[in-house]
Protein backbone atom coordinates (compact mmCIF):
# COMPACT_ATOMS: atom_id res chain seq x y z
CA UNK A 1 0.00 0.00 0.00
CA UNK A 2 0.90 3.72 -0.90
CA UNK A 3 0.97 6.70 1.00
CA UNK A 4 1.21 10.18 0.60
CA UNK A 5 1.26 11.87 3.97
CA UNK A 6 1.89 15.79 4.83
CA UNK A 7 2.71 16.82 7.82
CA UNK A 8 2.04 20.51 9.41
CA UNK A 9 3.07 21.92 5.38
CA UNK A 10 3.75 26.06 5.69
CA UNK A 11 4.05 26.94 2.13
CA UNK A 12 5.06 30.67 0.58
CA UNK A 13 5.20 32.14 -2.80
CA UNK A 14 7.50 35.28 -2.65
CA UNK A 15 7.05 35.88 1.06
CA UNK A 16 3.36 35.49 1.39
CA UNK A 17 2.28 32.46 3.24
CA UNK A 18 -0.46 30.39 1.00
CA UNK A 19 -0.40 26.47 3.17
CA UNK A 20 -0.27 27.23 6.59
CA UNK A 21 -0.01 24.24 8.97
CA UNK A 22 -1.32 22.22 6.52
CA UNK A 23 -2.00 18.29 7.68
CA UNK A 24 -3.16 15.49 5.48
CA UNK A 25 -2.80 11.69 4.61
CA UNK A 26 -3.96 10.05 1.32
CA UNK A 27 -3.51 5.74 1.02
CA UNK A 28 -4.04 3.61 -1.77
CA UNK A 29 -7.67 3.44 -2.93
CA UNK A 30 -8.92 6.45 -1.52
CA UNK A 31 -10.14 9.82 -3.46
CA UNK A 32 -10.21 12.53 -1.57
CA UNK A 33 -12.02 15.72 -2.98
CA UNK A 34 -10.43 18.82 -1.78
CA UNK A 35 -12.87 22.21 -2.44
CA UNK A 36 -12.93 25.88 -1.13
CA UNK A 37 -13.20 29.03 -2.75
CA UNK A 38 -10.49 30.73 -4.86
CA UNK A 39 -6.97 31.92 -3.33
CA UNK A 40 -7.59 29.23 -0.87
CA UNK A 41 -4.33 27.06 -1.35
CA UNK A 42 -6.00 23.87 -4.14
CA UNK A 43 -3.88 24.08 -6.93
CA UNK A 44 -0.92 25.30 -4.64
CA UNK A 45 -1.48 22.00 -2.68
CA UNK A 46 -1.12 19.98 -5.92
CA UNK A 47 2.34 21.97 -7.41
CA UNK A 48 4.26 21.61 -4.46
CA UNK A 49 3.64 17.98 -4.05
CA UNK A 50 4.23 17.34 -7.42
CA UNK A 51 7.69 19.62 -6.82
CA UNK A 52 7.08 22.80 -8.34
CA UNK A 53 10.34 25.65 -7.69
CA UNK A 54 7.97 28.48 -7.86
CA UNK A 55 6.92 27.26 -4.19
CA UNK A 56 9.11 27.40 -0.69
CA UNK A 57 8.14 25.20 1.80
CA UNK A 58 8.91 26.68 5.13
CA UNK A 59 8.32 24.17 7.16
CA UNK A 60 6.63 20.60 7.86
CA UNK A 61 7.00 17.34 5.38
CA UNK A 62 5.75 15.63 2.46
CA UNK A 63 6.13 11.94 2.49
CA UNK A 64 5.71 9.13 -0.38
CA UNK A 65 5.51 6.40 1.82
CA UNK A 66 8.55 6.53 4.25
CA UNK A 67 10.49 8.84 2.07
CA UNK A 68 10.75 12.27 2.07
CA UNK A 69 10.16 14.48 -0.65
CA UNK A 70 10.35 18.16 0.02
CA UNK A 71 13.46 18.44 -1.87
CA UNK A 72 13.51 15.82 -4.62
CA UNK A 73 12.90 17.29 -8.01
CA UNK A 74 9.82 16.55 -10.31
CA UNK A 75 11.47 13.92 -12.51
CA UNK A 76 12.29 11.85 -9.64
CA UNK A 77 8.96 12.19 -7.82
CA UNK A 78 7.34 11.34 -11.21
CA UNK A 79 9.57 8.02 -11.10
CA UNK A 80 7.96 7.11 -7.91
CA UNK A 81 4.67 6.93 -9.26
CA UNK A 82 3.18 10.65 -8.59
CA UNK A 83 1.32 12.01 -11.68
CA UNK A 84 -0.03 15.80 -11.66
CA UNK A 85 -2.63 16.02 -14.51
CA UNK A 86 -2.87 20.55 -14.26
CA UNK A 87 -5.75 22.75 -14.34
CA UNK A 88 -4.05 24.47 -17.11
CA UNK A 89 -1.34 22.59 -19.56
CA UNK A 90 1.20 24.23 -21.38
CA UNK A 91 1.55 24.09 -24.46
CA UNK A 92 4.40 23.01 -26.26
CA UNK A 93 5.25 23.86 -29.84
CA UNK A 94 7.55 21.89 -32.41
CA UNK A 95 6.68 18.89 -30.21
CA UNK A 96 4.08 16.48 -31.46
CA UNK A 97 2.10 14.71 -28.86
CA UNK A 98 3.32 11.12 -30.07
CA UNK A 99 6.94 12.44 -29.86
CA UNK A 100 6.11 13.28 -26.01
CA UNK A 101 4.26 10.37 -25.03
CA UNK A 102 6.45 7.54 -26.50
CA UNK A 103 9.50 9.64 -24.76
CA UNK A 104 7.66 9.85 -21.22
CA UNK A 105 7.06 6.17 -21.92
CA UNK A 106 10.66 5.40 -22.69
CA UNK A 107 11.96 7.03 -19.31
CA UNK A 108 9.62 5.67 -17.42
CA UNK A 109 10.42 2.19 -18.85
CA UNK A 110 13.90 2.06 -20.44
CA UNK A 111 14.74 -1.14 -22.00
CA UNK A 112 11.62 -2.35 -21.29
CA UNK A 113 9.95 0.06 -23.45
CA UNK A 114 8.48 -1.70 -26.92
CA UNK A 115 7.00 0.70 -30.00
CA UNK A 116 4.02 -1.34 -31.52
CA UNK A 117 2.73 -2.30 -27.76
CA UNK A 118 3.04 1.76 -27.02
CA UNK A 119 0.90 2.37 -30.66
CA UNK A 120 -1.66 -0.31 -29.94
CA UNK A 121 -1.88 1.48 -26.11
CA UNK A 122 -2.25 4.57 -27.26
CA UNK A 123 -4.74 4.06 -30.02
CA UNK A 124 -7.05 2.13 -27.84
CA UNK A 125 -6.90 5.33 -25.08
CA UNK A 126 -7.59 8.05 -27.61
CA UNK A 127 -10.79 5.82 -28.48
CA UNK A 128 -11.47 5.81 -24.93
CA UNK A 129 -10.98 9.00 -24.55
CA UNK A 130 -13.06 10.42 -27.91
CA UNK A 131 -9.97 12.18 -28.85
CA UNK A 132 -9.59 12.98 -32.62
CA UNK A 133 -6.14 10.42 -33.67
CA UNK A 134 -4.93 13.51 -35.44
CA UNK A 135 -4.44 14.93 -32.29
CA UNK A 136 -1.10 12.76 -31.93
CA UNK A 137 0.55 14.34 -34.75
CA UNK A 138 0.05 18.20 -33.29
CA UNK A 139 2.21 19.83 -31.09
CA UNK A 140 1.38 19.21 -27.47
CA UNK A 141 -1.75 20.63 -26.65
CA UNK A 142 -0.80 23.48 -29.63
CA UNK A 143 -4.07 24.87 -30.33
CA UNK A 144 -5.93 22.33 -28.23
CA UNK A 145 -9.52 23.32 -27.09
CA UNK A 146 -9.72 23.02 -22.60
CA UNK A 147 -11.36 20.10 -23.20
CA UNK A 148 -9.00 18.23 -26.01
CA UNK A 149 -6.26 19.27 -22.81
CA UNK A 150 -7.87 17.29 -20.43
CA UNK A 151 -8.51 14.27 -21.99
CA UNK A 152 -4.73 14.46 -22.99
CA UNK A 153 -3.70 14.88 -19.28
CA UNK A 154 -6.23 11.57 -18.60
CA UNK A 155 -3.82 9.87 -21.61
CA UNK A 156 -0.75 10.51 -20.25
CA UNK A 157 -2.18 9.37 -16.64
CA UNK A 158 -3.18 6.25 -18.21
CA UNK A 159 -0.01 5.48 -20.10
CA UNK A 160 2.01 6.27 -16.97
CA UNK A 161 0.24 4.50 -14.49
CA UNK A 162 0.94 6.44 -11.51
CA UNK A 163 0.10 5.32 -7.84
CA UNK A 164 -0.89 8.47 -6.65
CA UNK A 165 -2.55 10.56 -9.14
CA UNK A 166 -3.22 14.74 -8.38
CA UNK A 167 -6.09 16.06 -10.04
CA UNK A 168 -6.27 20.08 -10.47
CA UNK A 169 -9.47 20.99 -11.54
CA UNK A 170 -9.59 18.66 -14.20
CA UNK A 171 -13.09 19.53 -14.75
CA UNK A 172 -12.66 23.27 -15.97
CA UNK A 173 -13.46 24.02 -19.41
CA UNK A 174 -15.68 21.01 -20.37
CA UNK A 175 -19.03 20.82 -21.52
CA UNK A 176 -21.09 18.51 -20.71
CA UNK A 177 -19.74 15.56 -22.78
CA UNK A 178 -16.05 16.01 -21.91
CA UNK A 179 -16.52 16.20 -18.49
CA UNK A 180 -18.60 12.88 -18.61
CA UNK A 181 -16.08 11.25 -20.63
CA UNK A 182 -13.20 12.53 -18.49
CA UNK A 183 -14.94 12.06 -15.18
CA UNK A 184 -15.86 8.17 -15.76
CA UNK A 185 -12.11 7.61 -17.28
CA UNK A 186 -10.47 8.58 -14.09
CA UNK A 187 -13.52 6.77 -11.87
CA UNK A 188 -12.17 3.49 -14.32
CA UNK A 189 -8.70 4.25 -13.52
CA UNK A 190 -8.89 3.75 -9.92
CA UNK A 191 -11.28 0.93 -10.09
CA UNK A 192 -8.28 -1.20 -11.50
CA UNK A 193 -5.29 0.59 -10.32
CA UNK A 194 -6.15 1.43 -6.79
CA UNK A 195 -4.03 4.33 -6.44
CA UNK A 196 -4.37 7.20 -3.92
CA UNK A 197 -6.63 10.23 -5.70
CA UNK A 198 -6.05 13.98 -4.53
CA UNK A 199 -8.47 15.50 -6.44
CA UNK A 200 -8.84 19.62 -6.64
CA UNK A 201 -12.55 21.01 -7.76
CA UNK A 202 -15.08 23.93 -7.10
CA UNK A 203 -18.29 21.89 -7.93
CA UNK A 204 -20.33 19.03 -7.53
CA UNK A 205 -20.84 18.36 -11.29
CA UNK A 206 -17.31 16.55 -11.33
CA UNK A 207 -18.58 14.29 -8.25
CA UNK A 208 -21.11 12.87 -10.06
CA UNK A 209 -18.76 10.76 -11.99
CA UNK A 210 -15.56 10.75 -9.45
CA UNK A 211 -17.17 9.80 -5.74
CA UNK A 212 -14.87 10.44 -3.24
CA UNK A 213 -14.15 9.00 0.09
CA UNK A 214 -13.47 12.17 1.49
CA UNK A 215 -14.32 15.81 0.91
CA UNK A 216 -12.23 18.46 2.89
CA UNK A 217 -12.89 22.42 2.59
CA UNK A 218 -10.03 24.23 2.66
CA UNK A 219 -9.62 28.13 3.67
CA UNK A 220 -7.03 30.32 4.40
CA UNK A 221 -4.42 27.54 3.72
CA UNK A 222 -5.28 24.88 5.57
CA UNK A 223 -8.49 22.16 6.16
CA UNK A 224 -11.38 23.75 7.84
CA UNK A 225 -13.88 21.06 7.52
CA UNK A 226 -14.34 17.26 6.39
CA UNK A 227 -16.83 14.18 5.57
CA UNK A 228 -17.90 12.44 3.29
CA UNK A 229 -19.84 12.59 -0.06
CA UNK A 230 -22.37 14.43 1.41
CA UNK A 231 -20.06 17.44 2.49
CA UNK A 232 -20.54 18.39 -1.23
CA UNK A 233 -24.11 18.86 -1.30
CA UNK A 234 -23.92 20.91 1.60
CA UNK A 235 -21.92 23.50 -0.23
CA UNK A 236 -23.98 22.90 -2.97
CA UNK A 237 -27.48 23.74 -1.09
CA UNK A 238 -25.48 27.13 1.60
CA UNK A 239 -22.20 28.36 -0.37
CA UNK A 240 -19.19 28.14 0.99
CA UNK A 241 -18.89 30.91 3.32
CA UNK A 242 -21.92 29.45 5.10
CA UNK A 243 -20.26 26.03 5.49
CA UNK A 244 -16.54 27.82 6.66
CA UNK A 245 -18.31 29.95 9.27
CA UNK A 246 -20.18 26.87 11.00
CA UNK A 247 -17.22 24.93 11.04
CA UNK A 248 -15.31 28.09 12.28
CA UNK A 249 -18.53 27.79 15.29
CA UNK A 250 -17.93 24.14 15.98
Amino acid sequence: MNTLKIQNLTVEVEGKIILKDFNLEIKSGEIHAIMGPNGTGKSTLTKVIMGDPNYKISDGEIYFNDILINNMPVNERANLGIFLGMQMPLAIEGVTNADFLRSAMRAKNGDKFKLLPFVKKVDELTKMLHMNSDMLNRGVNDGFSGGERKKNEILQMYLLEPSVVLLDEIDSGLDVDSLKIVGESVMNYYKDKAPAVLLVTHYQRLLDYIKPDFIHIMNGGKIVKSGDSSLALEVEKKGYDKVIKEAKDE
